[in-house]
């Protein structure tokens, strides 16, 4: 079924205004201060065309902003010096807003990045050459980050884009980095706590401070008192931990590829697993990395922080879900979540993996939160059009009644196409999604089948683990006892997948700990020029087969002994083309993600007890093969 794409016509069309409709929010009256005299009236109040705060020449000069810094209190002390906490933020404004008689809405962004990071921590990672079950070598000594500026201004990021169309930009620094009091927790409950207190300030709710150890209050006279949060990467999972305390005043957010959830991003399923990109990093390794705030507090925080409640709580031995990682897991605070929430991420991000932002998405959905969800084909970070993200803010923080409600819910970037271009959907999964189960036939150390009808007597088929291999090279593989690979025969035309895949695996180790790690890829691999980062590997999961119960218990296999767990992969919606075989590869130990034993590992599959169950647009129906 075609869609169409995003474009300002067709969205104002779907909105259903008039071509020529403009609202204008008047805080001050015709003949007031909101418009000069000086012999031609200059508009210097917001103006809302087609449902999207427009840029105001008055608000467009740089020079003309308002910029000053100051410090809003908490009712925390993290950094054991028995004040609370103090963060540092910068605000940005029109300079129409002096005059108290022009109140306007904030967009706010918040990170642990604005005053500098570790410059290198490769060799400060945790080493993953070791047995499963053991305890880990230690990590070595991080150097500690050298902070970076004193400046007033600490970022200039959005300012560019919002001020000019009627909003005040505010920036604040995360506890424990740059000028903030406090320690980085890296998802503990200060970092949550933390922009809550900046939006009571922006509220009149808490004090805020011109100095850093001062008394001379500053108050936000220039806010309506309605914010909305933006960000990307760790700066897109602070605005969820703001939402997820229910603060009043913060009405609407857009996180970009966010972090949900720590557990998620450090382990799988039980496994111990590392975002990509970043093979043997830990969450006290990105504490190393953003600690860069009062070196004189540094002490304190290392050992209250990271050497003690992460080196407790992370568990590198078995890889449990446990009361340290629920802690730091947003949807376990969903419920509190007010803010209309616009979620953003990538399909083929494998550093903040596209479940976290969908994961999120389905619990507001099934509450009735106001919600939306965008996704392209990319990589890491990438945030929706303009012209969406503008619409959100406009409806929420302006309270313009837009017509954002009535759009697609689901926002995806078509194969090939511009990020700005995407395609609207009813939702996300595709609604018109059904589940398909395949089941396997053997071929090993080659390549088996995998079809849509089930038979008895396949047997089982065996792998040895060897990490000296990576995954691509796996797949790509014509003949291998380090995988085993099950092809569906050549598609005769396009498949579209929308949704989470789910395997079941029944197995059997040789040793009491074994890695497990399934890819679903596309083949023959695409090696081209114009080779797309979508083209051979659909989507990807891991789990620890001593976890079939549960995530939070896990328990020693015994060798030779069949188990069954069944887990998700990672979210997609994918085109693929036809010509192609979809591929389900099951191997042990991922050289890019995974710990790394020593090679020799057996993992047995009984073939008649596994299968892959793919969510395919059209169902059964759309199977079209060779």
């Amino acid at each position: 079924m075609t869609q169409n794409h995003l474009t300002p016509s067709s969205v104002r069309i779907a909105f259903k205004l008039e071509k020529v409709l403009i609202i204008i929010l008047l805080w001050a009256t015709l003949s007031g201060p909101g418009f000069a005299q000086n012999g031609s009236e200059t508009l210097t109040v917001p103006l809302i065309v087609d449902g999207q705060a427009q840029i105001i020449e008055a608000f467009s000069d740089p020079e003309s902003w308002i910029r000053h810094d100051l410090w809003v209190e908490t009712d925390f002390d993290t950094d054991g010096d028995g004040k609370p906490d103090r963060m540092h933020v910068a605000v940005t404004r029109p300079a129409q807003t002096e005059s108290g008689e022009l109140q306007l809405p904030v967009i706010y962004e918040t990170s642990p990045y604005y005053s500098g990071v570790a410059s290198d921590l490769t060799d400060f990672f945790w080493d993953v050459r070791h047995e499963l079950g053991e305890t880990p070598p230690p990590r070595n000594e991080a150097p500690q980050v050298i902070r970076t500026g004193t400046r007033p201004v600490i970022s200039n990021s959005h300012i560019r884009r919002w001020v000019p169309r009627g909003f005040i930009v505010v920036h604040s620094t995360s506890p424990g980095t740059g000028l903030s009091d406090g320690a980085p927790t890296v998802g503990g409950p200060n970092e949550s706590l933390a922009p809550k207190a900046v939006i009571d300030w922006l509220n009149g709710r808490a004090p805020g401070y011109s100095t850093r150890d001062g008394f001379e209050q500053v108050e936000a006279f220039w806010a309506t008192g309605k914010v909305g949060m933006t960000g990307t990467s760790y700066n897109g999972t602070l605005p969820l931990a703001a939402a997820a305390t229910g603060v009043e005043g913060l009405e609407a957010i857009i996180p970009v590829a966010p972090n949900t959830s720590y557990y998620h991003y450090y382990r799988a399923n039980g496994l111990v697993r590392s975002p990509g990109g970043y093979l043997g990093e830990d969450i006290d390794v990105l504490y190393d990395f953003i600690h860069s705030g009062d070196e004189e507090k540094r002490e304190y925080n290392n050992r209250t922080v990271r050497d003690t409640e992460m080196a407790q709580g992370m568990d590198r031995i078995t890889g449990d879900y446990n009361d340290f990682w629920a802690g730091r897991d947003y949807l376990n605070q969903i419920d509190s979540v007010r803010a209309a929430v616009f979620m953003a991420h990538a399909f083929n991000d494998w550093n903040v993996m596209p479940e976290h932002s969908y994961r999120i998405y389905e619990a507001l959905r099934a509450r009735g939160v106001p919600s939306m969800i965008y996704y392209h084909q990319g990589g890491h970070g990438g945030e929706p059009p303009l012209e969406l993200m503008n619409r959100w803010f406009t409806r929420y923080l302006f309270g313009v009644e837009n017509g954002v409600e009535e759009l697609p819910r689901a926002w995806i970037t078509r194969e090939g196409d511009e990020r700005d271009q995407p395609t609207p959907y009813e939702d996300y999964p595709n609604p018109a999604a059904s589940p398909v189960t395949f089941y396997l036939t053997p071929g090993a150390p080659e390549r088996g089948g995998l079809v849509t009808t089930s038979t008895a007597g396949n047997g089982t088929e065996t792998l040895m683990d060897n990490v000296s291999f990576s995954g691509s090279a796996l797949a790509e593989a014509e003949w291998t006892n380090h995988r085993l690979i099950y092809l569906t025969p050549e598609l005769t035309q396009d498949l579209h997948i929308s949704g989470v895949p789910s395997v079941t695996v029944t197995l059997a180790s040789s040793k009491p700990a074994a890695n497990l790690s399934v890819w679903l890829v596309s083949l023959p691999w695409n090696h081209g020029r114009n080779a797309q980062i979508y083209d051979n590997i659909i989507t990807r999961g891991w789990a620890d087969p001593q976890n079939i119960h549960s995530i939070s218990e896990s328990q020693p296999l015994n060798p030779g002994e069949f188990y069954t767990l069944t887990f998700d992969l990672e979210p997609d919606d994918q085109i693929i083309p036809a010509g192609q075989q979809i591929g389900m590869m099951i191997f042990s130990s991922d050289r890019e993600f995974t710990l790394w034993p020593r090679p020799g590992t057996e993992l047995t599959i009984d073939l008649d007890r596994t299968h892959l169950t793919l969510p395919v647009v059209g169902g059964n129906s759309a199977l079209s093969f060779e």
